[in-house]
């Protein structure tokens, strides 16, 4: 049987509950009652997205920028208002934002250094 596509994303997060508070405040992102105990898994459609708490073994602190080499981008109604209290707050912009072929787009980091791309087309 072939794959069907992506099902799952998931972030391991330094300090879970700051994360699950950036994403919850910034992003709207809602928790959802499922997940094990040491994760948060948001609602989000069609792709669950969630945090979990460091894998043993893991040092994100060594990592330069955890998640390098993967583009994990995310849908938006509102990516500009994101943005503004993103920049308001004093949280990292990776690229500005601009117009382009997936509607209006930016790029941050989140509080371990993931970067997450918004856009506004569907």
């Amino acid at each position: 049987m072939p794959v069907t596509g992506p099902d799952f994303i998931s972030f391991q997060a330094r300090d879970l509950a700051a994360s699950q508070a950036f994403y919850e405040r910034y992003l709207g992102l809602v928790r959802s009652p499922a997940g094990p105990p040491h994760a948060v898994v948001f609602a989000t459609t069609p792709i669950a997205f969630a945090l979990r708490d460091v894998v043993p073994g893991t040092d994100l602190a060594s990592a330069a920028r955890p998640g390098i080499g993967a583009a994990i981008w995310l849908h938006s109604t509102d990516v500009q208002a994101i943005h503004d209290a993103l920049v308001t707050d004093g949280h990292t912009i990776v690229s500005a934002p601009v117009d382009g072929p997936f509607g209006r787009t930016f790029t941050f980091a989140d509080p371990d250094g993931y970067q997450v791309t918004l856009h506004d087309r569907a």
